[in-house]
């Protein structure tokens, strides 16, 4: 096989043209703290996108004998990309995720871990039970709180950053050499309360956490059917749900804390409305392509759907970020539209 064809094949594979909806999980969570997002942000957005391909690469191995009936032009059936590769990309991809989550912090280690071990589950146990599109969604969930523990705070390295509470220096700021006994001892306890915070980011990304893992649910409860087609029911729903989804990300919220940060000054101002826009975003990508697989189920009209359900993550992670009173960030995330749209030409999402 050429270059070329090997690129094309690991392409396929590893779904290249879904992967622009990953890095905006990490920047929802950051922007549910209301802090800028930071060099462990970037840290988790990497251990996201490594994850993710590596469930890709899995999900292909443990359907290869699945594939081979209903879509034997996937890389594994076709002979272009054998089980053992496909099966040991996944490996590594799955090692170099965590060992950047580890560079983040252990909080995001351990959040990463817990994302790595949800993806392994639903490919190798879960996909076909009851229990797959709720797997699914935890995972997408992990991923925003991935981004939250991450931001939240670093360990070690003495950098500084801005808490969203105080707005004062990192917590792991070090000492000078002549700083007193009891200012080490302060610096401790400090240090105890950082690592809190990190934990206690979780808590504050939890809503949009929620939000994109129901969506998950939703459009992995459809894709369950593209193969076959033949069901109204789980595209209606999934149609209700992106429209419930849409009303609540989109709603307006209170304004961010006066003790925010700068980067969420220009919350009470744009976050709202551009939130609502976005949502609107959102619910026209997701929900036209259901509604049309809810009216005539067939294989690609239910592959269509699912396809809609993957690219409004991108508006739905913007309008959370908005939500959050980032909106540089959302608008950042918007700019991964076009590249998807254009992977999406040559490499299709599902």
């Amino acid at each position: 096989m050429s270059l070329r064809g090997r690129i094309r094949a690991w392409s396929e594979l590893l779904r290249v043209s879904a992967l622009f909806t990953v890095p905006g999980d990490a920047l929802a969570g950051a922007a549910a703290l209301g802090v800028r997002p930071n060099r462990s942000t970037a840290l988790a957005v990497g251990a996201s996108l490594c994850l993710y391909e590596a469930g890709m690469a899995l999900n292909d191995w443990a359907d290869r004998e699945e594939d081979a009936i209903d879509r034997p032009h996937r890389p594994i059936p076709s002979g272009r990309i054998s089980p053992a590769a496909a099966l040991t990309a996944a490996g590594a991809l799955t090692a170099a995720g965590l060992a950047l989550a580890a560079r983040a912090g252990r909080p995001s280690l351990v959040v990463g871990t817990a994302l790595a071990a949800a993806a392994w589950s639903y490919d190798l146990r879960l996909k076909h039970t009851a229990a797959g599109p709720a797997a699914m969604g935890a995972a997408r969930a992990l991923d925003v709180l991935l981004g939250a523990t991450a931001t939240a705070g670093r360990d070690g390295g003495g950098a500084a950053h801005k808490s969203p509470r105080t707005g004062g220096r990192s917590l792991t700021a070090g000492t000078s050499a002549g700083a007193s006994p009891g200012a080490g001892a302060g610096v401790v306890r400090a240090g105890v309360a950082g690592a809190t915070g990190r934990w206690a980011g979780l808590r504050t990304a939890l809503p949009s956490a929620t939000l994109l893992g129901a969506h998950t649910v939703a459009v992995t409860t459809v894709s369950r059917h593209e193969a076959q087609g033949g069901s109204t029911g789980a595209p209606l729903a999934a149609l209700v749900a992106t429209g419930v989804l849409g009303a609540l990300v989109g709603r307006r919220t209170d304004p961010a804390p006066a003790s925010a940060p700068a980067s969420a000054a220009a919350g009470p101002q744009a976050g709202p409305a551009l939130a609502g826009a976005l949502a609107l975003v959102y619910a026209g990508t997701a929900g036209r392509p259901l509604l049309h697989a809810a009216l005539n189920p067939s294989p690609p009209l239910t592959q269509r759907a699912v396809g809609g359900g993957i690219r409004a993550m991108i508006p739905l992670q913007a309008a959370l970020a908005a939500r959050g009173g980032s909106a540089g960030v959302a608008l950042g995330v918007m700019g991964l539209i076009p590249l998807a749209r254009t992977f999406a030409r040559k490499v299709s999402p599902t």
